[in-house]
């Protein structure tokens, strides 16, 4: 008997580049759907939470469509979830963008703006950085990140920065203007990168594959 496949939801609240997304997804033999209904979430066995724009509006068109209730339970589950952009930043505790802002509270720490840089650097940071691990004792092994080199490089486009209250939160830092940001966080099977793997070429369709071999 053939084995049903596993389901992975693409959250739809509103903002994102989602249709760039569904097809890097649909390029792997896995079973995507895009929704905002929240029982649809709730079944997924895996969720993609993209998104650009603010903080604000980004929990805003959450709540708007009562999904946050439903993204907070599948966490809590440890079902795989990868937030991308806002989707990830929406997946901290506050947000510092245009006031202060709940965000969902999922992994522990906040958004806030670049500091002052070392070098003279643009805002928003847009285009081609490198990743690499935090430190000697963070593996990427059997994370999102397996299989990448420590200076793969993928496409950011964001103004503002995670920073995680606990350290073991992060799991990838990339440097700008001489300042060395969190470019990725994890918590169990809860993953958010700052930076767009659907944009990110080869290297991004590994983390995309990697995500989705977590969800089977």
């Amino acid at each position: 008997m053939k084995q049903n496949k596993s389901k992975i939801v693409l959250v739809d609240y509103g903002l994102g580049n989602l249709y760039s997304l569904l097809r890097a997804i649909r390029s792997f033999d896995v079973d995507i759907e895009l929704t905002e209904e929240p029982e649809e979430i709730e079944k997924s066995d895996g969720i993609l939470l993209p998104g650009v724009g603010s903080f604000a509006a980004g929990m805003r068109g959450l709540e708007l469509r009562g999904l946050t209730r439903a993204i907070k339970k599948v966490a809590a589950q440890n079902k795989p979830m990868l937030g991308i952009c806002l989707g990830a930043q929406l997946l901290l505790t506050e947000g510092h963008e245009f006031g202060r802002h709940s965000g969902l509270d999922i992994i522990k720490g906040k958004v806030v703006k670049f500091p002052s840089f070392e070098k003279p650097e643009k805002i928003p940071h847009v285009g081609w950085n490198s990743i690499g691990a935090p430190s000697a004792a963070v593996s990427w092994r059997n994370t999102i990140f397996d299989g990448l080199g420590e200076r793969d490089r993928v496409y950011f486009v964001h103004s503002y920065i995670m920073q995680p209250v606990e350290e073991a939160d992060i799991l990838a830092v990339t440097s700008y203007g001489g300042y060395k940001f969190c470019s990725a966080v994890r918590k169990s099977n809860i993953y958010g990168c700052q930076f767009h793997p659907e944009k990110s070429g080869q290297v991004g369709l590994k983390i995309i594959k990697n995500f989705i071999d977590l969800v089977r």
